[in-house]
């Protein structure tokens, strides 16, 4: 760990009260970093994050510092426009932004609910664009244009989950939008880049995490051979965010324990 490496940087992570997102809340504020943690409806366990923050500056040996939660739907353009301008009003500038807000739910192919498909794209997809959309019109007003945005994806950027249209499609997608927008401001000093956890155990995946046998039948599918805490990857966030990142974008980095190797051809058995 570097305390210092982000020092002094503000940052943005949406979906910031658990999970992924808390995970990588905390390693920013260990690492330097002031933390706005966003979340809907989430009010005590981002009041937790905002705790665990604060004591991760001070073990990190940094003041205390003034990490603040943002309540905000990400699926609404308007809300998130208000929720850009609460942060510069607050701290001055923003530095970092990580689009990390997510959510799943059933959605086979044949019989999915059109609201239930709106409302997942709506969150992981139209969000992450409309973040990145008020994040790099703030980057572009300063003398010198500067930013760091990171996207949470998934495995399912490109390995298909059925039964889960919509996840998959948000996820597909948050990988092309990585892509171009870092082609599109690679110019101007904004780097855009992707994280792409496999089974993570978080509240996303409590239809397994908790329940030993349906854990060990995931985890028989990972070459590495168990499931991560979210700490394991958030320093990969942490790297992105970073200056030692600075000649990268465009990229999603996969920390998934191999499982974008496509374990079920480790022995081979289709020559």
């Amino acid at each position: 760990m570097n305390p210092d490496r982000l020092k002094g940087r503000i940052a943005l992570i949406t979906g910031g009260s658990r999970g992924i997102g808390r995970a990588v809340a905390e390693r920013f504020a260990f690492e330097g970093a002031t933390v706005a943690i966003n979340h809907v409806r989430d009010d005590n366990e981002a009041a937790l994050a905002v705790d665990a923050c604060t004591t991760a500056s001070i073990n990190g040996g940094h003041v205390k510092r003034p990490h603040r939660i943002l309540e905000a739907d990400v699926s609404s353009a308007a809300a998130v426009d208000t929720m850009m301008a609460e942060i510069v009003a607050a701290f001055g500038r923003l530095d970092i932004l990580v689009n990390n807000a997510g959510i799943q739910s059933p959605t086979p192919g044949d019989v999915f609910e059109a609201a239930e498909l709106e409302r997942i794209i709506g969150v992981n997809l139209l969000g992450a664009a409309y973040c990145a959309r008020a994040a790099i019109r703030h980057f572009l007003m300063r003398p010198e244009p500067r930013g760091v945005i990171i996207n949470t994806s998934s495995v399912h950027e490109v390995i298909p989950k059925p039964g889960y249209l919509a996840y998959s499609m948000s996820k597909g997608g948050l990988g092309n939008l990585t892509r171009t927008l870092a082609l599109e401001f690679a110019d101007r000093g904004i780097r855009v880049n992707g994280v792409g956890p496999g089974a993570i155990l978080t509240s996303l995946n409590d239809s397994w995490r908790n329940d030993p046998a349906d854990r060990a039948g995931v985890e028989r599918h990972i070459p590495m051979g168990y499931a991560a805490a979210p700490d394991a990857i958030a320093p990969v966030f942490a790297f992105l965010a970073s200056d030692e990142a600075a000649y990268m974008t465009g990229q999603t980095l996969f920390a998934d324990g191999g499982l974008t190797l496509y374990g079920d051809f480790r022995d081979n058995w289709a020559s």
